[in-house]
Formats: structure tokens, sequence, C-alpha cells
């Protein structure tokens, strides 16, 4: 009976045992949490959203896609409450990285951080992914020079410039068409916004921004229409400035008159390529973004810093879209959309 009672107790201390080392495992293995902030509310977005959740399953992490509707002020509350809150990790594209390096340093502090879309490199961001935003601006450049072969007057539509990636693209943009040599994302000069820029065949006639105002940009380029009669092309740096030039041209009467070049994959961009209204369009994949943001995270809240890029720098490769194809890149976006 002795020995009996003796295989009994051990035999329920090894449960006891089993059972603490099972809920330590469990506490070890919490999930961790990782917010994916924006710079503004846009149907760009939701790809990259798309590209959060995929991620979020494959690297068994929880996440928030935080989309701020008016600006800077909503990113700041938005960064603050999910520190509050407790996360492991915060992907966020900056709205005016100047001004925003406090911000974000603070943040640095208390979690993880990364950039996207739009880098802050004078801040302790731990890296950045995204395009090569100058570079970038350069094919869309190149998509201007095809569509305007014997040069023109061109005008530039943005929603912000205190953002670096419309700074970047737009140098990009300028330089190509002026045929300047390719200067190095560090060592960039940037043209003033008011002036006009004049090359051999190209003029840059001035840069327009509607902070995010759909309303505003559409009427940006019937004001540019009016004030310059011989407008030859017009470049919309982010995802709607084209779809809005393209309502004001298709008003206007001056489809195929005025060429149109632009950034990222709206339907309405691309339904423009299909029907020869667009010339083309540099895309950012930012499904990738949102992916590879979410991926990168999440290795570095398990301890994992062989996730980082080289150089702090995950770039993700363009695309340009024209009408050759069009049709097969339309067809990839709306699976990543889940369409």
């Amino acid at each position: 009976m002795k020995a009996s009672r003796v295989r009994v107790t051990a035999g329920a201390l090894c449960i006891v045992c089993l059972a603490g080392i099972t809920a330590l495992s469990v506490a070890a293995e919490k999930r961790k949490k990782i917010v994916y902030i924006t710079n503004a509310v846009d149907p760009f977005w939701n790809v990259a959203a798309a590209g959060v959740r995929d991620a979020a399953k494959d690297f068994s992490v929880d996440t928030e896609v935080l989309m701020p509707p008016k600006g800077i002020v909503d990113q700041k509350r938005m960064l603050e409450t999910a520190l509050v809150r407790g996360v492991d990790g915060v992907a966020i594209s900056p709205i005016d990285a100047k001004n925003q390096i406090g911000l974000i340093n603070e943040a640095c502090a208390q979690t993880k951080v990364i950039t996207h879309d739009s880098d802050a490199p004078a801040s302790k961001r731990i890296c950045f992914v995204g395009m090569d935003n100058y570079k970038a601006g350069r094919a869309a450049g190149k998509l201007v020079k095809e569509a305007l072969p014997e040069g023109g007057k061109v005008m530039i539509f943005v929603g912000r410039l205190e953002q670096l990636n419309s700074q970047q693209r737009r140098q990009g943009v300028i330089d190509e068409l002026l045929d300047r040599p390719t200067q190095p994302l560090s060592q960039i000069n940037y043209d003033p916004a008011g002036n006009e820029l004049k090359g051999e065949k190209y003029s840059v006639i001035s840069t327009r921004t509607d902070s995010f105002d759909y309303a505003k940009a559409k009427a940006n380029a019937e004001d540019a229409m009016a004030a310059h009669p011989d407008l030859g092309c017009m470049v919309g740096l982010f995802a709607y400035n084209t779809p809005a030039c393209l309502e004001a041209v298709k008003a206007a009467g001056k489809t195929g008159k005025i060429k149109l070049a632009s950034f990222d994959e709206q339907d309405a961009t691309l339904q423009g390529i299909k029907d020869g209204y667009v010339h083309g369009t540099v895309s950012q994949q930012p499904y990738q973004y949102g992916y590879e943001s979410i991926r990168i995270l999440a290795g570095l809240a398990r301890g994992d810093q062989s996730v980082l890029p080289p150089g702090g720098f995950f770039e993700v490769p363009i695309v340009v879209v024209r009408k050759d194809n069009v049709g097969s890149f339309w067809t990839e976006l709306k699976k990543l959309r889940g369409n």
C-alpha cells in the first residue's frame, strides 16, 4: 500500500509539472500585436491591407490597419492610442517626416517601429519598406516622354508635398524630363514647387496640391487647363490624382489631346489605360508593402534580426503598366483584392 501511494503521488506530481510547462508554453506563444498605419483613407491602402491580412495568417500575429481620415492629427492620435494599448510593432507611413521625427522616436522607445510607403530617415525607425520613390518618379517621367515625344508643357498634381515620397517622386519626374543625371537618394536637390522649370523639350509649369480633397484635385486639373490651353501632359503622383485629372479632361473634351501619366492602380486609371486615355502608370505594389511590413515586424517582435533588410531599406520593385500589360496586371490585382 505504501509503495502504491508513492507511485500515485509521483504521477500526480508529473501531471502538475506538465500542466505548469504547458501554461508556460502558452504564455510564451502569446500572439504578437502589430499595427499598420497609413497616411490617408484611399482605395490604394485597401490593397496594402490585403497584404497585411495574408501576412498575419502566415506569421501568426494579430494585426490592425488604421487609416487616418483627417491627416496628421488623426495619424498622431492613432499611433499614441496604439502605444497606450500596448503593441509589439508599428508600421507607419509618415505624413510629414520632418515634423514627425519626435513622435516616431517616442514610439521607437516603446516598441518596434518601421516606416512604409514614405520614409522618415532622420528618425530612429528600424527600416523602411517601399519603392525607391525617386527612381519611380523618373519612370513616370519616361512615360511622359513616350506619351509626348515632341515635348511640351507638363503639370504635376499631388495630395501633399510634406511627405518625403511625394517630394522624391516629383523630383524624379522633373529630373527625367529635364534630362538631368540621376541623384543619390540621400543627396537629392529639390526644386521649389512654385517655379516653372524649363528644359530643351519639356517645361514643368508647376505642382498643384489638394490635401487629399478629391473635389479640389479635379478643380486643380480644370484650372490648369483653363490657365494653360497648350498644356500637353498631366502627371498624378498619388493614386486618385490621375482619375481626377481624367474626369476633368473628359469633361473638357480633351481626351487624347492632353496626355496622362500616373502612379498607382486605381480602377479608373487602369480603365483609362485600356481605353487609351492614360498612357501608363507606375505601380508601387501596395500588397507587398503590407505583407513585407508585417513579415519584418513579426520577426523583430520574436527577436529575429535576420528579417532586417541590408542598409535598412526593403525595396519593393515598381511595375510600369501600359496598354500592352494592363489586362494581366489588372487580373492579378483583382486576385490580391479578393474579387
